[in-house]
């Protein structure tokens, strides 16, 4: 347990942070797993929406410093390129 005022400050903020950054990976996790499941129905119209929300959610985590900007990216880019395939595969 801390014993200085400063580290007492500084858990009461750790916990805070801890549970803004939970609230924020959750919410982020549960519109990627939307986004997933639309993907892997095909349905092209759903997977649109659900993918552009997803991308909205990485962003907002990525911005937060919840989330390195590096893996946002790599996660917006695995959704747009399975995306981009649902299309073709519809087309041909």
């Amino acid at each position: 347990m801390a014993n200085s005022k400063s580290a007492k400050k500084r858990l009461k903020q750790s916990i805070k942070n801890h549970d803004r950054n939970q609230s924020i990976t959750s919410r982020m996790r549960t519109y990627l797993r939307r986004a997933d499941e639309a993907l892997t129905a095909g349905k092209a119209d759903e997977a649109k929406d659900a993918v552009l929300k997803a991308v909205s959610e990485v962003d907002r985590a990525c911005t937060k410093g919840v989330l390195h900007r590096n893996s946002a990216a790599r996660k917006k880019s695995t959704l747009e390129r399975r995306y981009a395939a649902l299309g073709s595969s519809e087309q041909a």
